[in-house]
C-alpha cells in the first residue's frame, strides 16, 4: 500500500481541487470541452497558490493546533502567496498587458513577451474556500 504524507497530500489535492474548478469554469464560460489550455495558465478562479497554501495551513492547524509553530509558519506563508498574487503578480500582469498594448499601437514588429495574469481579491479569496475545504476533508480523513 502507497503511503504519502498528509503534509504533501494536502496541498496536493488542493491544487488539483482549484484547477479542477478553474477548468470547469472555464469550459461553461467558453463552451469548449476539449481544451485542458485554462489547466496551465496563470490567473483566474479559484487561485491554485492560494488554494495549495491555505489547504496546507487549515490541515496543520487542526492537526497541530493554532498556536503551534508549524501553523504559524504555513499561516506566514500562505499569507505572503495571497498578497504576491494580487498585489505583485496582478500588477505585473496589468503592466504586461500595457506593455503589449503599446507595441501593438506601435506596429514596431517586436515580439510580445509573455505576460502572465495575477488575482483578483475575489479569485484569492475563493482560492482560500476550496483550500479550506480541501484541508478540512484531509484532516477529517486522517484521524
Amino acid at each position: 500500500m502507497l503511503s504519502i504524507s498528509p503534509y504533501l497530500l494536502t496541498p496536493i489535492l488542493g491544487w488539483i481541487a482549484a484547477q479542477g474548478v478553474k477548468y470547469a469554469i472555464a469550459m461553461i464560460k467558453t463552451r469548449d470541452r476539449g481544451t485542458f489550455r485554462s489547466i496551465y495558465l496563470s490567473g483566474g478562479m479559484p487561485s491554485s497558490h492560494s488554494s495549495t497554501v491555505v489547504s496546507l495551513a487549515v490541515f496543520i492547524g487542526l492537526f497541530h493546533g493554532v498556536e503551534s509553530a508549524l501553523f504559524g509558519i504555513s499561516a506566514l506563508l500562505a499569507a505572503v502567496v495571497m498578497y504576491d498574487a494580487v498585489m505583485v503578480r496582478r500588477s505585473v500582469g496589468e503592466q504586461g498587458q500595457a506593455i503589449h498594448e503599446l507595441i501593438a499601437k506601435t506596429l514596431t514588429g517586436v515580439r510580445l513577451p509573455h505576460a502572465a495574469k495575477g488575482h483578483t481579491p475575489l479569485e484569492v479569496l475563493m482560492g482560500g474556500v476550496v483550500g479550506t475545504a480541501v484541508g478540512l476533508v484531509v484532516f477529517l480523513a486522517t484521524i
